[in-house]
């Protein structure tokens, strides 16, 4: 085919050359050439043009019909479905090409915000101190620290000048295993405490061993001697018996960015404030405060109360309460610019430890926190009085019984609040069912086979354990069996089928709970005989002390408020 040719077919739409073969009823194509052709062999109705046959790269089928009375109304239909059909596959390449961009590109936005998000966060080592981090199906124990460190911009006014901090307002925040409730121990700075060996991490990644002090005060565990956030994790420790999963350590701008980000929180207060010192000034009633009044709301404490610590505790609990109210909200969660708010303001505000280093760690723990009801979230203050070994009292110390309470039910789960309705009635059928564990026949003490493990005890424990048992308690037949292979938080009793009346003789003698007694096999002990195995955990409070604290109750004097009402300070 000459140029001249080729450039008339190049210039006739294909669609126009289907044409419709009567002895065979298909559709043919065929293109105008120069070059004179044979016709195509067989009956046809031709036009006087001469054509050239071109093999068809495709066929249509057609039904049987009779030709039309012209050529070119038969070629018209065919020119437009052929034309309609190609302009919507245009329309649908377009339309995907433009949605797969858009979709890339919200992806690609989205990947980056994140790697954002993650380059804020700092984090330090828990060298050692923590459990590793939490567990979704385990009860969480989470440390907040508040500091009074100057950093940032606008915070010269407020904190020691040229302090390394302290921990200024500290919380140990428990989550329930099963979600169902909350509490959030305020600890106050003032306490006299041990503050135990600290092994830390320098930045070189030697291990220095921070000394210990012995009779200082709560918040010197941080800042001080160069302690960081795991010493204030092993002081609690040492304070409460209760070990954080991780830590959150928060500056003066957390609060400040926080309230904002939310559109701010709602405090009240029962009269007028004016106070030179933490710059609030605020008249008696209802306020949304944010930013810099918010600090200053937080910080009070000559104002209100006795004028001291505890006071200013109850103002934070009050903050920290409508906080949360104001983040579950629907008028936070529905909005996206406050969510990106609050990612931006906490990933920059917040250091945590090195277990919660990323926005998806850090999205697996909100997760678990936004199951909790804000109505079972208990706010409350370790139970303490003024230090009696100073004249005029600036610190405090434990009140040894109810601080215990408060600790123990901490450690052992139990709730400061009802929990709701349809919550409470499910509890009651497991505890019904692991009650039913107690009920039923009891072998005499004498008949009691029992090894005896230390499982988390102090040391010597399952020897003194022993001593009770084969001297008071009359159960002759028990043995020590040394440690446990791993650590228990409660004191177990495995046994078998056939040792059920001894087992529940055993826990009427040792106040063992019926979630206590694990039906299981039994082991052989020194004589060869079938045994019970007794593991006493870190619950284990010695010999002879009755062990069940599912009956604990907290403090009738204890301070405390649930997180789903605004009460006003005084």
């Amino acid at each position: 085919m000459d140029a001249q040719g080729r450039g008339q077919a190049e210039d006739i739409d294909p669609a126009d050359q289907w044409v419709l073969n009567p002895d065979t009823g298909d559709y043919e194509l065929r293109l105008p050439s120069s070059a004179p052709q044979s016709p195509v062999p067989g009956p046809r109705r031709a036009t006087p043009a001469p054509e050239r046959e071109v093999p068809a790269p495709r066929r249509r089928r057609a039904k049987p019909e009779e030709p039309p009375p012209g050529r070119r109304d038969r070629r018209r239909p065919a020119k437009k479905k052929a034309k309609k059909k190609s302009r919507g596959k245009k329309i649908l390449l377009w339309t995907g090409g433009t949605m797969a961009f858009v979709i890339l590109a919200v992806g690609t936005a989205g990947y980056l915000y994140l790697q954002h998000l993650n380059d804020n966060i700092e984090s330090l080592p828990d060298d050692g101190a923590s459990t590793g981090g939490f567990q979704k199906d385990q009860a969480i124990n989470i440390l907040l620290i508040g500091t009074d460190k100057r950093t940032g911009s606008g915070n010269d006014g407020y904190g020691d000048k040229g302090s390394a901090g302290h921990a200024d307002t500290t919380l140990l925040l428990h989550v329930s295993k099963d979600r169902s409730n909350a509490t959030a121990l305020s600890i106050p700075r003032d306490l006299i405490v041990d503050i135990p060996d600290c092994p830390t991490t320098q930045e070189d990644g030697s291990t220095k061993v921070i000394a210990g002090s012995s009779g200082v005060r709560f918040n010197q565990s941080l800042g001080q001697s160069g302690r960081t956030p795991s010493c204030t994790m092993r002081t609690v420790t040492e304070l409460t018996g209760v070990k954080p999963d991780n830590f959150m350590v928060a500056d003066f701008n957390a609060v400040k960015t926080l309230s904002s980000a939310v559109g701010g929180v709602e405090v009240c207060l029962a009269k007028d404030i004016d106070d030179p010192d933490s710059h609030l000034n605020l008249p008696a009633g209802k306020h949304t405060i944010e930013g810099e009044e918010a600090l200053a709301f937080v910080r009070t404490r000559h104002s209100v109360g006795f004028g001291g610590d505890l006071s200013r505790i109850e103002l934070q609990q009050q903050f920290l309460s409508s906080l949360m109210r104001k983040l579950k909200s629907n008028d936070t969660l529905t909005s996206p610019t406050k969510m990106v708010k609050l990612a931006e303001a906490a990933t920059e505000a917040l250091t945590v430890d090195s277990k919660l280093d990323s926005i998806g760690k850090l999205k697996d723990l909100g997760m678990e926190l936004g199951k909790l009801d804000t109505k079972n979230l208990t706010f409350a203050t370790v139970p303490v009085i003024d230090n009696p070994a100073e004249p005029k009292p600036v610190t405090v110390v434990l009140k040894e019984g109810p601080a215990q309470q408060v600790f123990d039910m901490v450690k052992n789960d139990i709730s400061f609040t009802e929990v709701k309705k349809k919550e409470k009635e499910k509890k009651k059928k497991e505890d019904a069912a692991v009650a039913a564990r107690l009920e039923g026949e009891k072998s005499e003490p004498s008949e009691v086979r029992v090894r005896v493990l230390n499982g988390g005890a102090s040391a010597g424990s399952a020897g003194r354990e022993l001593t009770y048992l084969q001297n008071e308690a009359g159960v002759t037949k028990s043995e020590n069996a040394g440690n446990a292979p791993a650590e228990l938080a409660r004191t177990t009793l495995e046994y078998a089928p056939d040792q059920a009346d001894q087992a529940r003789a055993l826990a009427e003698i040792l106040g063992l709970s019926g979630a206590a007694m694990k039906p299981g096999e039994s082991v052989t002990n020194s004589q060869g005989l079938p045994t019970m195995t007794l593991t006493l955990g870190k619950d284990f409070k010695g010999a002879g002390v009755k062990l069940d604290a599912t009956s604990a109750k907290a403090p009738e004097d204890l301070q405390k408020s649930t997180a789903d009402k605004v009460e006003c300070a005084k």
